[in-house]
């Protein structure tokens, strides 16, 4: 072992270094904090090694496991087809009866499923069953058992009962409860969701049949996001089909429909497992920009790469075997940024989907070498990721209730949905902007073509103006014999609307032609959550319009014109949120508050409309969350915005005082050897002044670094010791996360004037344009 210390004073600056331990570790993948006798650091070798690896990559061929894809479309999910093969048909039936009635399903029909499920499942190949569900950790949860058993007489047999498929108790203790029950009562059940299919997932050649569950708590409070939803496409569907029925009696049944988009980032898996903040946060703490960017749009809709193009292959063929319908792959607008989007689907399938789809997908980017980065914005300054949720109502009749007809009263029930919608957001702006909150979302929201965290409504200049002609002409006086289509402009809408649809990318909830997009849910999140608050709100919205106009036509007046005449009212109440400009630009800032409009920017703040009085009255009235559920999911969203913020700010002390100043000072001595040099040379300071002025604004920086990090860690102490959750969120937001731009502008000022091969984290040149 070699050690080294040495202090320099010069030019009146007292250059400090520590004492490092120079060895040379066997694998380059351990990262240490020495530096070699020639100055570089061993972070330094293990990014230009990760380089290297990279420029040897070569695309995988993928087969696809059928020619066309139709062809192998769910062949690893137990549906319609693989239940209709396995089961007797009264069992069958029943089981479809009991979905589409949203009843309990009997003892003896659990029963058959399971023997059916068992024997599809087997026969593919699977050996263990899990209940699959998605707790508040904002990732899936297994636990897998094994279809082998012992009799009565102790002889091996394979045994699955309905019993096992329609309950489990997965050990509960650590999963987030917001205070529900002590982390010692460890019971919490898992109940078959029979609306989702269950699913085979092969991993490192082993099958395990995955069935989709609820998750309670012992006493039945929600652990999930699946159950609240659920129980909001009850709420939704229920609402929805009363005002069907003004327009058609013949409409039985409404579904809410979704397609979610994703949007991710890859990057080399040798250049992701050097960059630690990545590793440990999913971003990039640390990185000067690039000279170039996104800035030419060149990178949008281009031909795709031809190692990424292999990903995609594979991880679609994965996806199409477990029934999740992609359709769309292209390149984002960020360079290495890519997305992919489905067929619209059942809202409770899609979210199971997309919970799938991102764990397949990186399943899959490590076969290929890469790491799919789903955090909202793991690059600054060019764009983030998110989930673009399209939302929207059908009917069993086969209308979308969000599309324009051929008819006037299809026209009316469209107003009808379109205008009721906006009104729900309008009352509830608040707590839609709660529901998509998060640490990794607050870097997103309103940077790089991110909508921004004021919630408005987009619909087009076209429908727009249909909206102002419906205010100014819903009182025009009508004679008996009067078309109120006509009168009222109803009847031209389909015209109007067939090629005038548009989208704003700055706007967090558009309409897009035949259905609402939110466009601000986060990349990471579980879309379960917003769908939770978007249904339940339009559900209360439609029971409150269908409540006003019974009382207007219990008055005597015809059914048309009461319909027209509360939509006439949302219209005027919910104007503010209807904007139709640049959602980025500072004067819709200022326009928003004009109108009312609130602009929470942070997590902590934005979470209080989750547990006001008017949410909270809202979920009870209609069963979605208790009052105890409500509480428990605040706390823990709150505990996971501070939990996330305390890791960046220990990765960030970290890299910045054990990598960067180290790096950062070694070349500072350089520097130093570089002037005396000269002037051994007897050369006038003339010809070293520029260098002298990099060693003095290198100990510029490395004091700022110092000096923030040490305060960002006093006030995480200082936050730590406050006992209510909303106060240590607030604090590590308040006084922990702004110091996160000082420190980090000092390290990418300090990343532009130490030589590269000195520098220890991999560039954004290279995470972003290797490939």
């Amino acid at each position: 072992m070699i050690f080294v210390k040495k202090d320099l004073l010069f030019e009146g600056i007292l250059i400090k270094s520590s004492i490092y331990e120079l060895s040379l570790p066997q694998q380059l993948q351990k990262v240490t904090h020495t530096l070699s006798p020639a100055g570089f650091h061993y972070m330094a070798i293990l990014r230009f090694k990760a380089l290297e690896l990279v420029n040897q990559r070569r695309p995988i061929t993928v087969v696809p496991v059928a020619a066309r894809r139709s062809d192998s479309f769910g062949q690893n999910v137990f549906n319609l087809e693989a239940m209709r093969a396995t089961m007797p048909g009264d069992y069958f039936k029943k089981l479809q009866a009991a979905i589409k009635q949203g009843a309990t399903v009997e003892h003896n029909v659990a029963d058959a499923v399971a023997s059916a499920m068992k024997t599809w499942a087997m026969a593919k190949g699977a050996t263990h069953y899990t209940h699959w569900f998605q707790p508040l950790t904002g990732s899936t949860a297994e636990k897998h058992d094994s279809f082998f058993d012992l009799n009565s007489d102790g002889r091996p047999i394979e045994n699955f009962k309905g019993s096992a498929l329609v309950q489990q108790e997965p050990d509960a203790s650590s999963f987030p409860n917001g205070g529900i029950r002590n982390t010692f009562e460890a019971r919490g059940y898992t109940a078959w969701d029979p609306t989702s299919p269950a699913f085979i997932i092969e991993t490192v050649g082993a099958k395990t049949l995955c069935i989709p569950t609820i998750f309670v708590a012992y006493t039945g409070e929600a652990l999930d996001y699946k159950a609240p939803l659920l129980k909001s496409l009850a709420v939704l569907e229920k609402a929805a089909l009363e005002v069907c029925q003004y327009f058609d009696k013949d409409v039985s049944r409404v579904n809410t429909t979704l397609g979610i988009e994703q949007e991710y980032f890859l990057v080399d898996k040798a250049l992701y497992d050097a960059r630690p903040d990545l590793v440990m946060t999913g971003r990039t703490l640390f990185g000067h920009a690039p000279a170039k960017g996104q800035q030419l749009d060149d990178h949008y809709f281009g031909s795709i790469p031809a190692r990424v193009h292999g990903f995609m292959l594979e991880f679609e063929e994965e996806a199409n075997l477990l029934g999740i319908p992609l359709r769309t792959r292209h390149n984002e607008v960020a360079p290495n940024q890519f997305e992919c989007a489905p067929t619209f689907e059942d809202a409770n399938l899609a979210v199971d989907h997309n919970q799938l789809l991102m764990d397949v997908m990186d399943r899959v980017a490590e076969r290929h070498n890469f790491k799919v980065l789903l955090h909202e914005k793991p690059f600054a300054g060019v764009n983030g990721s998110g989930k673009h949720n399209n939302w929207a109502m059908s009917t069993d009749t086969g209308v979308n209730l969000l599309a324009p007809g051929r008819r006037p009263k299809e026209n009316l029930q469209f107003l009808a949905f379109l205008i009721t919608t906006i009104q729900a957001v309008h009352r509830h702006a608040d707590l839609l902007r709660a529901s998509i909150a998060s640490a990794s979302n607050d870097h997103r929201l309103g940077a790089n073509e991110a909508p921004p965290a004021i919630m408005s409504v987009f619909l087009g200049s076209m429908l727009d103006s249909v909206l102002d002609e419906l205010e100014r002409t819903a009182k025009l006086p009508l004679d008996k014999g009067d078309n109120i289509y006509l009168k009222l402009g109803i009847d031209k809408i389909p015209a109007i609307l067939l090629d005038n649809t548009d989208r704003n990318r700055t706007s967090p909830f558009a309409f897009t032609g035949n259905k609402f997009e939110l466009r601000a849910v986060g990349s990471s999140a579980n879309c379960s959550s917003a769908m939770t608050v978007l249904n339940t709100i339009v559900a209360d919205q439609l029971i409150d319009f269908k409540t006003s106009v019974d009382a207007l036509i219990e008055q005597g007046k015809k059914k048309e014109v009461a319909i027209v005449e509360v939509l006439r009212e949302y219209v005027i109440s919910s104007k503010a949120i209807r904007f139709e400009g640049n959602g980025y630009s500072d004067e819709w800032k200022d326009e928003a508050a004009q109108r009312g409009l609130s602009n929470i920017a942070t997590t902590p703040q934005a979470l209080d409309a989750i547990v006001n009085a008017n949410s909270a009255a809202l979920f009870a009235r209609h069963g979605i969350f208790s009052e105890v559920e409500l509480h428990a999911r605040h706390e823990i969203l709150l505990e996971d915005y501070q939990k996330k913020i305390q890791i960046e700010s220990r990765v960030m002390g970290d890299l910045a005082i054990n990598h960067i100043i180290p790096t950062a000072l070694a070349y500072q001595t350089k520097l130093v050897n570089n002037v005396r040099g000269l002037r051994e040379l007897g050369l006038d300071d003339e010809h070293s002044e520029v260098t002298v002025e990099m060693i003095k604004a290198i100990s510029r920086y490395v004091s700022t670094i110092k000096t923030t990090a040490d305060a960002m860690t006093e006030a995480r102490k200082q936050a730590n010791k406050i006992g209510d959750a909303r106060a240590i969120a607030v604090a590590y937001c308040e006084e922990v996360k702004p110091k996160f731009d000082t420190i980090r502008r000092a390290v990418d000022k300090l990343e532009q004037m130490v030589a590269d091969e000195d520098w220890p984290l991999v560039k954004y040149r290279e995470l972003l344009f290797s490939r």
